[in-house]
């Protein structure tokens, strides 16, 4: 028996949460010992329904990771020895976020210069808070799911890291927006810094973050038809990795739909990430898709992923009903379209049903799996305007209308969906993973 720790971008949506949980459960049921670390509300919800166990560090500043604001954590904060310190951290990591914030994300490093974790200082005291709960818990492999600081920690105690990941954050992969060419002087991300955390350990230094965060043993989900990567990248394909609880019914309110009407299922994702807004934040989909489909013959499912940041579009129209969150695969196969804003999972989800999607995209990573649902004829897209930062977006509820009501009269996207859907369906999946994961440590 092995002990793994899951590490995972501590966001508080459930994009990750839907990969890293078919895993985990996997994992269990052979026989292994298996422990999360999220601090995020949505994802601390999921993984306590799923029966597994949630270490949360004792540090509170990683606790705001990922835009998570909450009364509690800065009473932890206030109440913290190194109170002074942390204060200042998060203050000068919010102020980064914001002067560095851009619409278009073109890989992994760049990212993370946007994201409010350059500077030294923070990414110490995180990769030290990961350092005690990796101390405590004494894995035997950390499983990381695209958190840079958990791989960093995890080079700078020695112990093996297993990544799975998106073909688009794998460093040897064209980025995220690889259908233009990259313009000079991108930021990337200050990698001396991590180096110099790394030398603190007798780690060896990286050349990127990214290359940090390919492990080794590096599993790329979903299929090299829509996920490509050059040979030389020595990653594995599992296929797609989705989660549901084995059995899991649709709400009761759900099975009454009509039978006589489409069903569209309408995924948001996190409307808005932190106060002022962001390059994230997604409640363009939700408002554009109300303004175009409120008076349309069509059924549609709104769902939320536990979020409760909805109460300014109640009532919804007539047509629309919402659930907090629905098991996935089952809302997808009632779903004659989905309507979402380009989360990986989202994407995934809908191919492996065989469910056509109408993209709203509302991030470059976003975009990319936008285009690649488009490439293959499972779908369209959307694209949002904003501003230089990514704020103040627009979509046009008309295009909007017009491509989800030609996609549910095409019978093609459907017949494009069902064909990648059995290409899909020949990887291993969760179980794979699982059998490949468990193969690392033994040897």
């Amino acid at each position: 028996m092995s002990r793994y720790l899951l590490t995972v971008l501590p966001t508080n949506d459930l994009g990750l949460l839907t990969r890293s949980l078919p895993i985990a459960r996997e994992l269990l049921n052979r026989g292994h010992q298996v422990a999360f670390c999220h601090p995020a509300e949505a994802p601390r919800r999921l993984i306590s329904q799923a029966g597994f166990e949630n270490l949360l560090p004792r540090r509170p500043l990683y606790r705001f990771a990922g835009g998570n604001w909450t009364l509690g954590n800065f009473v932890r904060l206030l109440c913290s020895r190194y109170w002074k310190r942390d204060a200042g951290l998060l203050i000068s990591s919010v102020r980064d976020m914001f002067q560095t914030a851009t619409a278009e994300v073109w890989d992994f490093d760049h990212l993370l210069c946007g994201v409010g974790v350059a500077n030294q200082s923070f990414v110490r005291v995180i990769v030290e808070a990961f350092l005690e709960i990796i101390s405590a818990y004494k894995p035997d492999v950390v499983v990381d799911f695209w958190n840079p600081l958990a791989c960093i920690a995890a080079r700078a105690c020695h112990k093996p890291l297993i990544s799975v990941i998106q073909a688009d954050e794998h460093p040897q992969s064209k980025g995220f927006i690889w259908w233009r060419q990259a313009p000079a002087g991108i930021p990337r991300y200050p990698v001396d810094g991590v180096n110099a955390i790394l030398a603190d350990h007798q780690a060896s230094p990286a050349r990127s973050v990214g290359e940090l965060c390919a492990g080794d043993l590096t599993l790329v989900v979903g299929i090299p038809e829509t996920d490509p990567l050059p040979p030389e990248a020595n990653v594995t394909y599992i296929g797609p990795v989705l989660w549901q609880k084995q059995d899991e019914p649709l709400p009761a309110s759900l099975m009454e739909l009509d039978r006589e009407r489409p069903v569209i299922w309408l995924y948001p994702g996190k409307l808005q990430y932190a106060r002022r807004g962001g390059p994230f934040d997604s409640a363009v989909v939700l408002e554009a898709t109300i303004e175009a489909l409120h008076d349309q013959p069509v059924q549609v499912v709104l769902t939320t992923g536990y979020h409760s940041s909805l109460r300014k579009y109640f009532p919804l129209p007539a047509n629309f009903r919402h659930a907090p969150y629905v098991p996935g695969l089952a809302m997808a196969e009632r779903s004659d379209l989905l309507i979402h804003h380009g989360g990986y999972g989202s994407c995934q989800t809908g191919l492996y049903t065989g469910t056509p999607a109408l993209i709203i995209p509302t991030f470059s990573e976003r975009e990319s799996n936008a285009r690649r649902i488009a490439a293959v004829g499972a779908g369209d897209f959307v694209l949002p305007t904003s501003d230089a930062r990514g704020r103040n977006k627009r979509v046009s509820a008309e295009e909007v209308r017009t491509k989800a009501l030609r996609i549910l009269s095409d019978s093609s996207f459907r017949e494009n969906a069902m064909r990648i859907r059995e290409r899909m369906r020949t990887f291993g999946g969760a179980p794979a993973a699982a059998r490949l994961i468990e193969c690392f440590s033994s040897a």
